[in-house]
Formats: structure tokens, sequence, C-alpha cells
């Protein structure tokens, strides 16, 4: 996962937040919240804020993996040096479960479209545009593929940075404004049209770490890539002789390759042994939403992404 800091209120509070594309509302923790997950991160203390305005709509969200459950407040949030003055935002006093227990993050800041935001609340971005703090209506994330690099990623308010990537953006039109939804015209595997044969809906999801979709489908791709569970995870050789095959998602009279490696995401057991799970999820999404593949940070760090509200569409292109 990729995270970032913000602040919110005056004096500054800051919280370390995912950047979350498949969602549109922003919660940190609140100081009231007596969840296990919250002990764990930082609170926000309204009282504390010059700034802060009290709402009180109640708020409760559901993640693919976790819910939680809060109250809506308004204050002046900083993202990368930009102000947003009156953003409304929830203070979460409930998050059940384990989700959010071992999060590197306290809170989630999404990108989505508004009609997703919880509560009619405008989100952040929208914002942004509204009060005229980005020079044009689009942002861009990149992702590093080096663990090791300093910089794990990018998210640019306003533009994007040719530097990044190679070649020129790929514009795709966005299907449905929700989430950042479009067509993909077909998934090919070493070269062969495998799934999604007539055309089918993904979404770009910075929140979601892999690649999902239909379960039935991931089976037949897992067993392809030669990846069996192990404790529920699909578990191959880092090196083995079927992974040289590529995943190839056909976007919009372009091939977005995502090389067979990049699909095998390294990780060590408690022995020190070097194994990889597969980059690929299943998870049904029911219609009307679903089917949807979901393409995460797997698909993303291939794929210098731009978001682009202005002309609802998303570009694409390779990542340097």
């Amino acid at each position: 996962e990729y995270f970032g800091q913000i602040s919110i209120g005056t004096p500054p509070q800051n919280f370390t937040v995912v950047f979350d594309t498949g969602s549109s509302n922003l919660w940190v923790p609140s100081v009231y919240c007596v969840s296990k997950a919250c002990a764990k991160h930082t609170k926000f203390q309204p009282s504390e804020s010059s700034t802060y305005q009290a709402i009180g709509t109640p708020f409760s969200i559901q993640y693919g993996t976790g819910s939680l459950m809060g109250v809506i407040g308004s204050d002046q949030v900083v993202v990368e040096g930009l102000t947003v003055s009156n953003q409304q935002f929830a203070e979460s006093v409930s998050e059940p479960g384990k989700t959010f227990l071992d999060a590197e993050f306290d809170g989630i800041l999404g990108l989505a479209y508004p009609s997703l935001a919880v509560d009619g609340v405008t989100p952040v971005f929208d914002n942004m545009m509204a009060q005229n703090l980005v020079e044009l209506p689009m942002f861009s994330v990149y992702m590093s593929t080096n663990p090791e690099s300093s910089l794990g990623g990018e998210l640019l308010f306003g533009g994007f940075d040719p530097s990044r990537f190679t070649g020129t953006l790929n514009w795709v039109p966005v299907t449905q404004q929700g989430y950042w939804q479009i067509q993909l015209d077909n998934i090919q595997l070493d070269g062969t049209v495998a799934f999604c044969v007539n055309g089918c809906q993904a979404i770009v999801d910075t929140g979601t770490s892999l690649i999902t979709g239909p379960t039935k489908d991931i089976k037949e791709l897992q067993s392809y890539i030669g990846a069996t569970p192990v404790d529920g995870e699909p578990t191959a050789s880092c090196t083995a002789p079927a992974v040289t095959i590529p995943a190839c998602f056909h976007v919009h009279e372009a091939l977005g390759f995502v090389p067979s490696l990049a699909l095998l995401l390294p990780q060590e057991n408690s022995d020190g042994m070097a194994f990889c799970i597969s980059g690929f999820q299943g998870m049904d999404t029911a219609p009307p939403a679903g089917p949807l593949w979901i393409l995460g940070d797997v698909f993303i760090r291939q794929f210098y992404s731009v978001f682009d509200r202005g002309n609802n569409r998303v570009g694409l292109a390779p990542a340097v």
C-alpha cells in the first residue's frame, strides 16, 4: 500500500492516509474512538483546532475488507501544500475487527467521483477544483516498483509528470462516473485472449494492492501461472517456467503488458525461505455494479496513471 501525509485543523494535526481512487470520503480516527485499531493510530482532536466546525451527521462506510462508523466534521485540510478550506470529513469512532488494527496508515483520503461519497460529502479533489487550488482538473499517480527506493511513489495534483512515463498517454474514457471505471476490451495471456472475451468493466484503484477479477476467471489464471493455495494465499515458485507469461490488458486500441515477474510478489516465510504470492485475487462484484476487474497497485506500478476529471478519462502509459 502507498500512503502519504496530510494535516487537518489549525494548528495542523498530521495523519498518514491512503490516497484511494476507489472511494470518495476522507476519514481519520477520532479522539472519541474506543476501538483497538484507533489506540494504535493518530487521533483527531476537534477541541484543539480553531478552524473546526461540528456537522454531526452520522457516517458509516463499508470497504472491500472492513467497515467503520463515525460522525462528520469540517475543517481545513492541507495536502501537498494545498490548503483546502471547509472540507467535510468523517471522524471515525468505531473501527471493528482487524482490518485497520495493523494498518500503517491512520485514515483514507478518497479520490473517486462525488457519486460514491457517503452522506453526499464533497470529496477533497472536488473542493480543490472548486477553490482553484489546481492548475488542471486532474491528478496523477506514480508507484515505484523498487521497494528499497526512498520514494515509494508520487501523487501529483493539477497535472502530470512526463518524466515518470515513456511514450504518450493512452486516454481511455470513463464509462461510469463513480469509481474510475473503464472498459477493458479483453485480457490476453501469452498473446491469446483468455478472459473478458467480449469486453468487461474495470476500475483503476490505488487502494487495492492486487489485480482482482471474477473468482472463476482468477482460478483459471492462478493455475495458468502455476499458483496453488498455501495457507489460503495463492503461492508460486518465483522462477517457475509457467511464469514467463505476460498478462496483457487490452484497453482502447492499446495493449498494456504487465510483465510476468510483476505478477508475482516475492515474500519470505518465517524460516527465511523465499516464495512468491500471485498478484491476482478472486473477488466477485455483484451486478449491477459488477462484474468488475480491479486494477490495483500491481497494475499501477507498471502504468503511470492520470485521472482527468475535466474530460472524464484515464490516461495510461508505461511507467519509468
